[in-house]
C-alpha cells in the first residue's frame, strides 16, 4: 500500500489539507495518509523529511499559505528550496502547493483559490503515484493549478486533459 504524506501549517488561513484529502478520497483507495502540521512554511521541509523517514511516505504534498509581505515571499522561496532538497535527499516526489495571500482580491477569492489549488495538487500527487501516464498525456498542455489553465503556445499540438 502506498503512503502519502501531507504537511501543512497553522499559519495558513484555509484548511488546505482538508481540501486535498477530500480530493484524494474521491480518486480512490490504495494509499494511507500521514499528516504533519507545523507552525509555518519554513517548517515544512523538516515535516516532509520526517514523513518520508518516519512514516515511509512514497510522496509528500506540502501545503502552505505565505502572506502578502515581501518577507513572506522570501520565506516561501526558502521553504521551496528546502522542499526540493528533502525530495532530492529521499529521491521521492514532493508536490509543493503554496497559495500566496496576494494572489486573491479578497478572502472569498482566497478561500476559493486555496480549495481549488489544494484539490488540483492532490490530483497531481495521486497521478504521480498511481497514474503517471495521465501526466504524460497532459504534457505541454499549459495546465495550471488554481486559476485557469494557460494552454499551449500557438501552433503547438493540443492534448486532451485527462480526468
Amino acid at each position: 500500500m502506498k503512503r502519502i504524506g501531507i504537511a501543512d501549517t497553522t499559519f495558513a488561513r484555509f484548511d488546505m489539507a482538508k481540501a486535498a484529502t477530500a480530493r484524494l478520497a474521491e480518486r480512490g483507495t490504495g494509499y494511507r495518509l500521514h499528516r504533519r502540521t507545523v507552525p509555518g512554511i519554513k517548517d515544512l521541509p523538516v515535516a516532509v523529511r520526517q514523513l518520508f523517514r518516519e512514516e515511509g511516505a512514497d510522496l509528500c504534498l506540502a501545503l502552505g499559505m505565505p502572506g502578502k509581505a515581501e518577507y513572506d515571499k522570501t520565506c516561501a522561496h526558502e521553504a521551496s528550496l528546502g522542499l526540493i532538497y528533502a525530495g532530492v535527499l529521499e529521491a521521492k516526489p514532493v508536490v509543493e502547493c503554496f497559495v500566496f495571500e496576494g494572489e486573491a482580491r479578497d478572502d472569498r477569492e482566497l478561500a476559493w483559490l486555496a480549495e481549488r489549488r489544494a484539490r488540483e495538487h492532490a490530483e497531481n500527487a495521486f497521478d504521480l503515484l498511481f497514474r503517471p501516464q495521465s501526466l504524460a498525456r497532459r504534457a505541454a498542455s499549459g495546465a495550471r493549478q488554481g486559476f485557469a489553465d494557460a494552454g499551449p503556445v500557438l501552433g503547438a499540438p493540443r492534448r486532451a486533459r485527462a480526468d
